[in-house]
């Protein structure tokens, strides 16, 4: 049973969301081709430097959570995570907008959004050698700016992950090792800043801020586009 641990873990996330989608009021089953374009960029970028990463040793998997199938060197469940976290947290962006009102927006966005990206960039300069902290940081920093000086709003993807994080520690805990005897992914504290969340590397917020909130991003483009 422990082999499939990881895959419940992903099918445990997306259950709920995959099926509030179909509610007819507000159904996200109509945003799927956007969602899916974006999400299939995104993860594809995401799926080449896990790739790359666990070939340099900056994190690895324990075979005992796993199946045995792989992508080249990373296993199904951790591609599969890459497109099940997405949907189940662009469904609580979506979810969110009707809750929040269409004009709402933090007043400290701007500042909030500049703040994270000097002090990301500066974090992952410090500490370049490093390679999860310095690519974590250095690409969220990247984005943040782009979208700073794009000026987009980024008051309600800030709102929607804060609301994801709750689910996000619950799942990444149990990879890392929370309620388990050994994690189901094993970091390389040599390549991060060896800050932990109970069991999660700080990184790992900001990774899974990136990965969504790109998606997001995208997403609301190809909405635009009418793609």
């Amino acid at each position: 049973m422990n082999t499939y641990l990881y895959l419940a873990l992903n099918l445990g996330s997306i259950f709920v969301p995959f099926m509030a989608s179909f509610y007819k009021k507000h159904a996200f089953v109509k945003e799927w081709k956007p969602f899916f374009l974006a999400n299939s960029v995104v993860a594809t970028f995401f799926i080449v430097w896990d790739v790359c990463f666990t070939h340099l040793g900056v994190w690895g998997f324990n075979k005992t959570y796993l199946m045995g199938y792989y992508l080249v060197n990373i296993p199904i469940e951790e591609v599969l995570f890459f497109f099940f976290i997405p949907y189940a947290s662009v469904f609580i962006y979506f979810a969110s907008k009707y809750f929040i009102n269409e004009s709402w927006k933090l007043s400290f966005e701007r500042v909030l959004t500049l703040f994270m990206a000097l002090s990301l960039a500066v974090i992952g300069l410090i500490f370049i050698t490093k390679w999860y902290t310095a690519s974590t940081f250095l690409l969220t920093s990247i984005f943040l700016f782009h979208q700073w000086k794009k000026k987009v709003d980024m008051s309600k993807t800030y709102v929607s992950y804060g609301a994801t994080l709750p689910f996000f520690f619950l799942v990444n805990g149990i990879l890392t090792g929370t309620f388990i005897k050994a994690p189901v992914v094993c970091y390389n504290d040599k390549e991060n800043l060896g800050i932990r969340l109970g069991t999660i590397p700080i990184e790992d917020v900001f990774y899974g801020f990136l990965l969504i909130a790109s998606i997001i991003h995208l997403y609301e483009f190809f909405k635009q586009k009418e793609i």
